[in-house]
């Protein structure tokens, strides 16, 4: 089956004149596809047509297998499935500036990050571009009734975005695609635990997104402790690589630093994550650990967050820290799909 999601205009085009049909027709179809509609729904086709391409085509890659919604805040967790039964999770988010969705970039991670639920069973297979895409109109889909959409995307659910770099350029380039969803790239954050060629790379792209390190450590030795990656690249040349980022492309880069009690949290590592920093156009997001039952890292105090935070700011370092959201409803990455899976009778999703 041909996945049409991911596919721009011009390329949808193309594909269907091959089909023997005139090129409007393409622009009419990437515009359906774009408001999430699946071939049933593209009333302006003729019939013959949509039997005809529901035979060798997919106009939707994504569904929402469940979700679950927050008393607490309204963040909302979905399950999405793919065409092949694989799932991810995705995470909308309410806030005053409009709609945040948290995309997955990959089944499953093989970075082996201690804190994370999503690496546990390692890396599946990479989502397509039009799978990532679908997960917006998916989440979209559920949102049909509200006056609002998805403007804002984080790719920070499962996977390691820059692992999975050809396919997640060009699902960047997708959210700018003229008839389509049109999502600023100002608006798109996201998140590597430092893979530094690529990081290079994306650099060289000169899309204005937001870079989000998961940092976690302020030297070597307490960052190989949780992060496998850290034996591969050092905090040292992440550094140059975030200030090559900003002066490609004059965005701060957002350090996550996940508090772990016993770990990195004390006075000693806020001082010295300072000392690292200081100069860099640069935001920390300090995280209160998410506890994940087969890690056994323990999360901090609001005390200890707070007592961090301080010592950052009288290094004039800026830092806020993450609002919680979803506590509720397995709001963390890989548990949610962890659950279903854990619950199924094949021990699949």
């Amino acid at each position: 089956m041909v996945e049409l999601t991911g596919m721009t205009r011009e390329e949808l085009t193309g594909w269907i004149r091959a089909q023997g049909y005139p090129a409007f027709r393409g622009k009419q179809i990437f515009e359906w596809i774009h408001r999430g509609t699946d071939f049933d729904g593209m009333t302006n086709l003729p019939q013959d047509m949509r039997e005809k391409l529901k035979a060798c085509a997919t106009a939707q890659s994504v569904s929402i297998r469940l979700h679950r919604k927050s008393a607490l805040d309204g963040t909302v967790k979905f399950l999405y499935e793919m065409k092949d039964g694989n799932c991810v999770e995705g995470v909308l988010m309410r806030y005053k500036y409009g709609i945040s969705l948290c995309i997955s970039t990959q089944v499953g991670c093989r970075m082996g990050c201690r804190f994370c639920a999503s690496t546990l069973d390692g890396r599946v297979r990479d989502l397509t571009a039009g799978e990532m895409l679908g997960e917006i109109l998916a989440a979209n889909r559920y949102l049909e009734g509200e006056e609002q959409k998805v403007s804002h995307v984080v790719l920070m659910g499962s996977g390691e975005p820059l692992d999975n770099y050809d396919q997640v350029i060009r699902f960047l380039h997708l959210l700018r695609e003229e008839e389509g969803i049109r999502i600023s790239l100002r608006n798109v954050s996201l998140s590597t635990c430092g893979i530094v060629p690529r990081m290079y790379d994306l650099a060289r792209e000169k899309l204005p997104v937001t870079l989000c390190v998961s940092l976690h450590a302020p030297n070597d030795e307490i960052r190989r402790k949780t992060m496998p990656i850290a034996e591969k690249w050092t905090i040292r040349e992440i550094l140059e690589a975030c200030r090559n980022y900003i002066r490609e492309t004059g965005r701060r880069v957002i350090f996550e630093y996940a508090l772990t009690e016993g770990v990195n949290a004390g006075k000693a590592e806020a001082e010295e994550l300072a000392g690292i920093l200081r100069g860099m156009q640069c935001h920390v997001n300090l995280i209160p650990l998410n506890e994940v039952r087969e890690r056994h890292l323990k999360g901090v105090s609001e005390e200890t967050v707070r007592n961090f935070m301080r010592v950052l700011e009288e290094h004039r370092i800026s830092v806020t820290r993450r609002r919680e959201m979803g506590d509720d409803i397995e709001g963390a990455c890989g548990q949610l799909r962890r659950k279903v899976i854990s619950d199924s009778t094949d021990g699949t999703c």
